[in-house]
């Protein structure tokens, strides 16, 4: 009988210790992710490219769901931080449309990037080759899930896409509710899709919803493995910039950064930049490239002496990697 009493006064802290292991919350730790170097996933053909001594390495982080213990045992770690769920997802969003989303964007900033860096070497966007590239889609629109950064449009209604000026004047010549039947290149394989344009998203116009970019002139393409997310968009732009150029922008170090790079070479604050330090800091890196915004995040962070540098543009980066300080 004593037996018995004890196991019923120990089996609510039992079962309180397997429900606190073992049923999920919304909450997720954000953490240090891994650190690449960016040159070796750049791949560039039909041009002159330059071998650097340095290394140019995007940041990244990781997150994970948690257990009651799990919350207790994240929070007590200061290299991550607790959140709640929608800090992570949109509202309704499931897992496997956060990773289709995350992986959009990546594929944004890589064109994005490439964008700018051919803009400022080269004569493109007027020096293109044929076609006209998918750069992002409006969301409830008719591109929206059929449509995604990077796919090459080749040809609309049967009428050869030479560049964006083309791809414009095709879709605004069709009827609001009519449908327009996409010719495109998907990874190297040709695919066929078909579009309506009709009032979407925030606009009472007709729209496809979708926004695009030249063509490059010269194949450029970016293996970002399972990385997602727009943040690596400024050390794409330097990776490029310094294969495609003599010399060696990094000066011989390792140069981390993060920061999502827009056409214009704007760089946009991040999320996670402690995270993303520390993870600069295991790889070795000297320096750090910060987005202006996120530079006061930056300083608190346990940066154990890493030189901070901030950015607004792409252009503040060259122009510090050029300085040579």
């Amino acid at each position: 009988m004593r037996i018995a009493k004890k196991a019923l006064i120990f089996a609510p802290p039992i079962l309180i210790l397997l429900l606190a292991g073992s049923v999920w919350l919304p909450l997720y730790s954000i953490g240090p992710g891994p650190a690449r170097e960016v040159e070796p996933l750049i791949h560039v053909s039909g041009t002159p490219t330059y071998p650097t001594n340095g290394r140019f390495v995007m940041t990244s982080i990781v997150f994970d769901q948690l257990t009651a213990l799990g919350a207790l045992a994240a929070w007590l770690d200061p290299n991550r931080t607790v959140v709640s769920r929608e800090n992570l997802y949109a509202p309704g969003e499931t897992v496997q449309q956060e990773r289709v989303r995350s992986i959009s964007q990546m594929d944004q900033s890589k064109l994005d990037a490439t964008f700018v860096v051919l803009e400022g070497l080269t004569d493109y966007p007027k020096d293109h080759r044929r076609g006209v590239l998918v750069e992002g889609v409006v969301s409830g629109c008719a591109a929206d899930g059929e449509l995604y950064p990077g796919d090459l449009i080749l040809s609309i209604d049967g009428e050869r896409i030479d560049g964006r000026v083309d791809a414009s004047k095709v879709i605004g010549a069709a009827r609001s509710g009519s449908a327009l039947a996409f010719d495109i290149r998907v990874d190297g394989e040709r695919q066929a899709i078909d579009l309506v344009r009709e009032p979407c998203g925030d606009s009472k116009k007709p729209l496809v919803g979708v926004q695009l970019i030249n063509n490059f002139p010269f194949g450029v393409s970016i293996s970002s493995g399972d990385i997602g997310g727009p943040s690596a968009g400024l050390m794409w732009a330097l990776g490029l910039y310094d294969l495609l150029t003599p010399g060696d922008l990094t000066g011989g170090r390792m140069i981390a950064g993060t920061g999502q790079i827009g056409l214009d070479g704007t760089i946009y604050p991040i999320g996670g930049i402690g995270e993303k330090i520390v993870a600069a800091e295991r790889a070795g890196a000297e320096v750090f490239l910060v987005p202006q915004e996120n530079l006061k995040d930056a300083q608190a962070a346990d940066h154990a002496g890493m030189q901070l540098v901030q950015v607004s543009t792409f252009q503040d980066a060259l122009g510090f990697l050029k300085g040579g300080s």
